[in-house]
């Protein structure tokens, strides 16, 4: 499956939950390919981490962006299970061309009115990429949810709301151990001392994007 993790906003999670992912289902036993079309170049400095710490990281990541993102991945995809695209936060090349290509394209979304008045914006992204992308399945995530209060129910009710963009009730909290982990280039599920719950958000976001019978 070729996954893109996509915003037009920074700020909301975007490379920790690539990272994450490609991580998870690589010791899933997947080969996965990891596509850093951030110009930021997180996911990189990330696997380099990784690579450091654990001298291997257990998947392929290779920095691409525009056009590049469309002809390089669709040349590579027979070489790999799963390719997960994290593209910059902002409406770019990249994220276009990744739009035209995968077949999921996940949206995550911080519970604050900011990210919210992104919907219309990656609504319309998303309606272009089915132009040369009929499957294209879009996917909202409440991301850096908050342990209680009004703004998470206000946010799933304005996602569920969009046409043509199903919202995922596998949120994923605000949670330490995330960033912890990405310090180390080690997934939330790879910590010597889990945080239970955050390692239970992936892998029930995992389950929710990828096929049981994959």
């Amino acid at each position: 499956m070729k996954l893109a993790v996509v915003q037009t906003k920074g700020g909301v999670g975007k490379t920790t939950i690539a990272v994450n992912v490609a991580v998870e289902r690589s010791l899933q036993g997947r080969n996965v390919l990891l596509i850093d079309a951030d110009d930021q170049a997180t996911a990189t400095g990330f696997t380099s981490q990784r690579t450091e710490t654990l001298g291997d990281p257990g998947y392929t990541c290779v920095k691409l962006s525009g056009a590049d993102v469309r002809t390089q991945v669709l040349r590579m995809a027979p070489n790999y299970q799963d390719i997960v695209i994290d593209v910059g936060g902002r409406d770019t090349n990249s994220l276009r061309a990744a739009l035209t290509i995968a077949d999921v394209a996940l949206i995550p979304f911080q519970p604050r009115s900011f990210d919210i008045w992104t919907l219309g914006t990656v609504a319309e992204l998303v309606t272009a990429g089915r132009i040369y992308n009929e499957k294209l399945r879009a996917l909202a995530l409440i991301n850096f949810a908050d342990p209680q209060g009004a703004d998470n129910e206000e946010a799933a009710e304005a996602l569920k709301g969009v046409d043509g963009i199903d919202f995922l009730d596998s949120s994923i909290g605000r949670r330490k151990a995330f960033p912890n982990a990405s310090a180390d280039g080690l997934a939330v599920t790879e910590l010597k001392r889990p945080d239970a719950k955050a390692s239970a958000e992936l892998i029930a976001l995992i389950n929710a994007i990828f096929p049981t019978k994959e």
